[in-house]
């Protein structure tokens, strides 16, 4: 049988990976797929580069819309990232009738329900495994592996970039900003790494994961996005002293009120596994009713982990492609029309526990009067260290573990407590998901 031909556009660093993976593992993934799966064309604005990857086996031009009008090409394979002119070519790639595969995480997670629909009503398949968490399978995993189950909370350490930040910081006592320059030299970050360390990234994921777990449209303005630049070495001790440790994690929970979905820095339970996720490994946490807890673990990011996630894809389109539209895999699980319209719960809805630690004066009754707004408010204690001041200081820090409480309630105090005279420095807050 004649081989499925998809065109790439873009081959940057996880460009190369597919074509490089893709044509050693051949025989491997023919056998698999029942069909063999070419590139044979590739559009990339540095030619030179593009042509030196694939030598004599693709064609290669400056103008994507080429391989968007070849009526000989299937599949088409986005790379280039962002929302401007990938959005315009897999738009114009679905009108033409193509199937289109990609990583653009960013592009899915702001306007996937109009790049979805647009995919339904032309018969047509967007596939997007690479999309989250690079070479672990948890896009199929969710829209497939569980759909038996009622999936009930999804958390993940869904950004390596940070996780190898905040793990360095544990291991070495640094503060950010000094291990932020060291993931830039090494290539964990990029030049400019606001996404990554704001949490945009991460963000853009969970709207994606959320999306399939609880079918329900992509929201990405919706989600509660706060990154790890506040974070100081001492509150990442503080945590391990109280048997933390502290993550980025993203996290989408269904509830009465109506879902989660929210990216922060978290404490977790040393004893969790996801907890002992180090360096730039990705993990995700998935508890459903049927199946109980799943975790997901690996690479989420590099040329060819993210490369094995597009195969997959390419894969996935040749079995199906000749199948009628109505019997494929729904691309966010549940079908087009019995999505629902749950709301995504603004975060001072949100319910969870906290971490505090607050700089207060070392004098008598600054105790009494923090737990006092704490008791007024009806919030409970779980746990609570205190610093020894040294010899000569006048100020020290006082830790406290609460038990679950409204994010708008502890909002409120916190105001309070800030205003108190003995509380001498802006109080930092960290939530804390113990992920039972």
């Amino acid at each position: 049988m004649k081989p499925i031909q998809a065109g790439l556009l873009g081959i940057g660093t996880v460009g190369s990976g597919v074509f490089n993976v893709l044509s050693r593992n051949q025989e491997e993934i023919q056998r698999r797929a029942g069909r063999g799966i070419a590139i044979t064309m590739v559009a990339d604005l540095d030619t030179a580069r593009a042509q030196a990857v694939v030598g004599d086996k693709a064609r290669v031009v400056a103008d994507a819309r080429e391989i968007i009008r070849n009526p000989d090409i299937d599949i088409v394979i986005e790379l280039i990232g962002g929302y401007g002119i990938a959005r315009q070519l897999v738009m114009e790639a679905i009108e033409a009738g193509k199937h289109v595969v990609t990583a653009n995480k960013a592009l899915l997670a702001v306007h996937g329900t109009e790049i979805f629909e647009a995919a339904q009503r032309r018969g047509v398949m967007v596939a997007f495994e690479a999309a989250v968490a690079g070479g672990i399978p948890i896009i199929k995993a969710l829209r497939e592996g569980l759909t038996a189950n009622r999936i009930e909370w999804i958390a993940g350490i869904i950004n390596g970039t940070t996780n190898f930040i905040l793990s360095e910081m544990r291991d070495k006592g640094l503060d950010f900003d000094v291990v932020l320059k060291e993931a830039q030299r090494l290539g964990y970050a990029e030049a400019d790494p606001t996404f990554d360390i704001e949490g945009v990234d991460a963000a853009h994921k969970a709207t994606i994961m959320s999306a399939i777990a609880f079918g329900v449209p992509v929201q990405f303005d919706k989600a509660y996005v706060e990154g790890i630049t506040k974070l100081g070495a001492q509150d990442i001790r503080y945590a391990e002293q109280l048997g933390y440790r502290i993550k980025l994690l993203g996290i989408t929970k269904r509830t009465p009120a109506g879902i989660e979905l929210r990216v922060h820095p978290s404490l977790v339970p040393a004893k969790r596994l996801i907890a002992n996720v180090e360096g730039a490994m990705n993990a995700v946490l998935v508890q459903a009713d049927a199946v109980g807890t799943t975790l997901y673990y690996g690479k989420g990011a590099g040329s060819e982990p993210t490369a094995s996630a597009v195969i997959a894809d390419l894969v996935d389109i040749t079995r199906l492609h000749t199948v009628d539209a109505a019997n494929r895999v729904p691309h966010l699980a549940f079908q087009p029309d019995q999505m629902s319209s749950v709301p995504v719960l603004p975060m001072s809805e949100v319910v969870t526990s906290y971490y505090l630690r607050l700089r207060v004066a070392d004098e008598a009754g600054v105790l009494a009067k923090v737990t006092g707004l704490l008791a007024e408010s009806g919030i409970s204690v779980d746990a609570m260290l205190q610093r020894e001041a040294g010899e000569g200081e006048k100020q020290t820090d006082l830790i406290i573990l609460t038990h679950n409480v409204r994010e708008g309630t502890m909002d409120a105090v916190l105001a309070k407590m800030q205003a108190l005279p003995t509380v001498l420095a802006p109080i930092v807050r960290i939530r804390k998901e113990e992920l039972a």
